[in-house]
């Protein structure tokens, strides 16, 4: 295990590298077909070469290559890329550290994440195992159907519909019927830095929709599976109870496509909470890179998307290692 462990560590190198570049490469190329965000900062003021100079080199923009279209500015990939390995990811246009600022809002982001797992995990295998132990009763009809509309509807449709009728309107009638003030900080209509974890659940089940109906569908159908399988009939046959049958040998077994899947969400979670802290008025991660985007700042960009690819690649790893945990034949040399 520990080899297996290195060699995957080692495997991280090549593909952060090429990551990285695929984004460097269409940065630059953006920068070289719809210009220079250095200069589209000073609005229509016409700056002096001085102060243009002193902006491209804030952005990162003051290489030749961006003036030709195309060109992949390898120079300043390695340039950047040596920078990074030192711990000096940049700065921001008003001379900020662009680790100051990633550790300003990843917490918020980190928080909302680890709420939303934590309501796939919960609410989604609970929801696949009741449908796989029943199949064709009502339970089982619920979750189908239930989890067909959710992942059916877009984030920003259902974040604005819950909004509205738990923010706003179930919000209200709490409010005026007296309920505990810990039930009217979960219903809040936006993020509330005073109610860091209250305020967040509601967001927190907006952003674990998909994922949610996703867990809920893969273990109903993996645990049904299971439950055909012969190792199961064997067990039931020597008269070994069924809570143990269910909860020990087959539920472990149909875990292993679940767990794959909230690997990846994990990581999903933290790069697509866009929307979500957008709908709520979270000031986390995904806002900071899309404000951003919007102003060409790169080095926030690059510097993002760097830790969010360690994250992948460093669940892709547990996952992987988690097999082993789930399934005793699986071993790694």
């Amino acid at each position: 295990m520990g080899r297996y462990i290195v060699r995957r560590l080692l495997q991280f190198i090549p593909t952060l590298l090429g990551s990285l570049f695929l984004l460097h490469y269409l940065m630059a190329l953006g920068i070289q077909v719809n210009g220079d965000p250095a200069r589209a900062i000073f609005g229509d003021r016409t700056p002096s070469a001085a102060q243009l100079a002193v902006m491209q080199k804030v952005f990162g923009t003051n290489d030749p290559c961006f003036d030709r279209t195309g060109d992949p500015c390898i120079g300043v990939f390695f340039e950047r890329i040596g920078r990074m390995a030192t711990g000096d990811f940049g700065s921001d246009s008003r001379a900020r550290p662009v680790t100051e600022l990633i550790a300003e809002t990843a917490p918020l982001t980190l928080r909302l994440a680890l709420i939303a797992i934590l309501i796939e995990i919960l609410a989604g295998i609970t929801a696949g195992v009741l449908a796989g132990l029943r199949d064709g009763s009502f339970w089982d009809y619920l979750v189908k159907i239930s989890t067909v509309m959710v992942i059916s509807i877009p984030v920003f449709v259902l974040g604005g519909l819950t909004q509205l009728v738990i923010g706003v309107k179930l919000g209200v009638w709490l409010k005026d019927i007296g309920s505990p003030t810990f039930i009217t900080d979960i219903t809040t209509v936006a993020f509330r830095p005073e109610k860091p974890w209250l305020s967040m659940i509601v967001p927190g089940f907006v952003l674990a929709s998909l994922g949610l109906a996703t867990t809920a569908r893969l273990t109903r159908t993996s645990l049904m599976e299971n439950l055909r399988a012969d190792y199961v009939r064997t067990a039931k046959a020597k008269g070994m109870p069924p809570n143990r049958v269910v909860g020990v040998h087959t539920l472990r077994n149909s875990l292993i496509p679940v767990i794959t899947n909230l690997g990846f969400t994990f990581g999903g979670l933290l790069a697509g909470a866009v929307v979500t802290e957008g709908i709520f008025n979270i000031r986390g991660v995904g806002g900071l890179v899309f404000r951003s985007v919007a102003s060409g700042e790169a080095a926030i960009v690059v510097a993002v998307v760097t830790i969010l690819v360690l994250v992948y690649l460093l669940f892709n790893l547990i996952v992987d290692v988690l097999y082993a945990v789930l399934d005793p034949r699986i071993r790694y040399d």
